[in-house]
């Protein structure tokens, strides 16, 4: 299955986190086919004096949505990732991994929607996202 991920770090070496979590997916995940541009931002949803670098990468997994999720939460952890966003409390962090589409399933429970709620309120993950996309 095709799958849209979001990646963001703001903690530093944000390029390293972003590296390695790619390195991972790729071999945790399934194939990470293409990468977009990576682009400097401002926190969302939260005041920081760390800037983060975000952008998109597509992959080829036989992961199922759950399972997929499961494995990119890991990652996060072991990337040094603590706690997720509860509520929308948002805060620093050295990795962040979004499901954005899977390819063109609809979900909706407690643990994960699909596609990502807020890709229309993220430039920062829209953009990479449709870079992705219209290069298809």
């Amino acid at each position: 299955m095709r799958v849209y991920l979001a990646l963001g770090s703001n903690i530093h070496p944000r390029h390293e986190y972003i590296a390695r979590a790619i390195r991972l997916i790729d071999e945790r995940v399934g194939r990470v086919v293409r990468q977009s541009s990576w682009i400097e931002t401002e926190p969302w949803g939260f005041d920081s004096a760390n800037s983060f670098i975000n952008g998109c990468i597509e992959v080829d997994t036989e992961l199922s949505p759950l399972d997929l999720l499961d494995a990119t939460q890991e990652i996060e952890r072991q990337l040094g990732r603590t706690k997720k966003s509860i509520d929308c409390q948002y805060a620093d962090r050295t990795i962040d991994i979004d499901i954005l589409l899977y390819g063109d399933l609809k979900i909706q429970t407690p643990r994960l929607t699909i596609p990502h709620p807020h890709i229309e309120d993220r430039e920062f993950v829209k953009i990479p996202l449709e870079e992705l996309r219209s290069n298809n």
